[in-house]
């Protein structure tokens, strides 16, 4: 049984539309303990961390009563944008992202997402997480966006859809339409690579 270590919404609606059946326990993980200064190595760095928090605090989380298998798989993921070789998280605040798609306008940056799947068994009667493999990788993917007036800036701003996503832009959500084009993994800029999760599974006989 897949568990997805996290809370975002955007991670759950894509195993959801894919019929991928799953549990979410979001991870409790504090992300600024990670001193990683390289931005792929921290998105995967952090992908690890917010799986690996899932085994640590097993024993405190409430696993739903439908969980009756013990062979599981715990997908983290933590996605990070690059524009320009700087790391662009969620912006602080409303003057913080209008500047930001101030640049971004008609330009492109990349979106990396760090994968990491634990596979395990849970010992029911310790409740422990007996961790035997791990599968980890980060995948880019290259965001062009459409070159904007400040106007439709300032309102996509003040939507606040910006200040809840990383680089400031929900592909899924208002910031879909700004979006010109994308090399690479479609999915992988919602937070989430599909195609890399499939095959990771098939390969290990899920």
């Amino acid at each position: 049984m897949l568990i997805l270590a996290s809370a975002s919404q955007s991670r759950k609606k894509l195993l959801e539309n894919s019929q991928i059946e799953f549990f979410q326990i979001p991870s409790n993980f504090d992300e600024e303990s990670v001193k990683e200064r390289d931005i792929t190595n921290r998105a995967l760095e952090l992908s690890y961390q917010k799986a690996k928090s899932i085994t640590h605090n097993i024993k405190e989380i409430t696993l739903p009563k439908e969980f009756n298998c013990r062979s599981l798989e715990i997908l983290g993921c933590d996605s990070i944008f690059e524009f320009n070789g700087i790391a662009f998280g969620k912006p602080s605040n409303k003057e913080e992202a209008f500047s930001r798609w101030k640049k971004m306008s008609g330009e492109f940056g990349f979106l990396h997402t760090g994968h990491t799947l634990l596979l395990g068994n849970l010992d029911e009667s310790e409740k422990v997480i007996r961790v035997s493999k791990q599968i980890k990788k980060t995948i880019s993917s290259k965001v062009y966006f459409s070159k904007l007036q400040d106007e439709e800036i300032k309102n996509y701003v003040d939507s606040l859809e910006p200040l809840y996503c990383a680089g400031g832009f929900a592909l899924e959500g208002r910031g879909g339409k700004y979006v010109e084009k994308i090399e690479g993994c479609f999915s992988n800029v919602m937070g989430l690579s599909l195609p890399w999760l499939r095959k990771s599974l098939i390969n290990e006989g899920i």
